[in-house]
């Protein structure tokens, strides 16, 4: 239970996010404003999902394990991550910055609303972006620095454009970071064993006397 200092220490941080947020947003409906709204929807679900399964994909066609790895691990990372702030979001209802500031009423409070403008709480498209980075930044060469400058892109958007709280961002990140820290526990144990069966196989495959060209000793006989 909150002591009487911790209740007006946590009432002074949320009166500061309020008025820090509605400081960024007061432009929100500036064309230069406006059309950063672009870098919110590059990090939402279905942008990620395709470019974690892109990943993958070259890496199969490309044989690059690298890329294999990465975009497995981005996709895993992203579901976990979208699962983990689904839960949140449905136990939380938080009116979003800019229709707070176009109706003067805000709640925040414990809810499972339907209504788009009282989920900002927390923000999906910085966890999914933070933990489809870190997972990238894990197993591709040269991914980091890139995936670390988009993610700081996606979240300085959504408060500028009314979308999300400074805090929503905060909570974002840390789900974000904490869903792909599980997650990558968990595939490095799994992928080495994957891989050794899948070398296991081929080696297998390449040493079957049934692939011995004809005339080479081994050559299984015609029926």
């Amino acid at each position: 239970m909150m002591t009487g200092k911790s209740k007006s220490a946590a009432a002074k941080i949320a009166e500061a996010d309020r008025k820090a947020t509605y400081k960024l947003a007061e432009h929100r409906d500036a064309p230069v404003v406006k059309a950063t709204g672009f870098l919110a929807e590059v990090a939402d679900q279905p942008q990620l999902i395709a470019t974690s399964i892109g990943t993958l994909v070259i890496g199969l066609v490309a044989r690059r394990p690298d890329l294999i790895r990465g975009g497995a691990r981005m996709l895993a990372s992203h579901l976990a991550a979208t699962a983990a702030k689904s839960v949140i979001k449905h136990s939380v209802d938080r009116t979003r910055p800019g229709h707070a500031l176009d109706t003067g009423k805000a709640r925040f409070e414990t809810g499972d609303s339907q209504d788009h403008k009282q989920t900002s709480f927390p923000s999906g498209h910085t966890a999914g972006a933070v933990a489809v980075a870190r997972a990238a930044s894990r197993d591709i060469d040269g991914a980091a620095m890139p995936s670390a400058l988009a993610t700081v892109a996606v979240a300085a958007a959504q408060p500028v454009n009314g979308k999300h709280y400074l805090s929503d961002l905060v909570v974002g990140a840390a789900v974000g970071w904490i869903a792909e820290a599980a997650v990558s526990a968990l595939f490095d144990r799994v992928a080495p064993v994957v891989e050794h069966v899948t070398e296991n196989t081929e080696s297998s495959a390449d040493h079957d006397p049934a692939t011995v060209p004809n005339g080479v000793e081994g050559t299984v006989p015609p029926a």
